[in-house]
């Protein structure tokens, strides 16, 4: 799914884990937590290079999540 045009950028979470969709949704990859359960549903994501279908799906420090926009890595703020 890596294209020239997706940006690339560091996301940091205060506290793990996170579900998939608040990602997309709080990194305004998705306009709403449902546009971001159906970008998901649809088969527009990966993590970790593979395709991911569950919304709820765990997100942890050192994942990396795709769609057609954007790559982000997720790490843990050090607060």
């Amino acid at each position: 799914m890596t294209n020239d045009k997706q940006t690339r950028r560091k996301v940091e979470i205060a506290m793990e884990p996170v579900e998939l969709y608040k990602i997309l949704k709080f990194e305004n990859l998705a306009a709403s937590g449902g546009e971001a359960k159906f970008r998901i549903q649809a088969g527009h994501v990966m993590v970790n290079g593979q395709t991911e279908n569950r919304k709820r799906r765990k997100i942890r420090h050192g994942d990396v999540i795709e769609t057609p926009e954007a790559v982000l890595t997720i790490v843990v703020s050090e607060n």
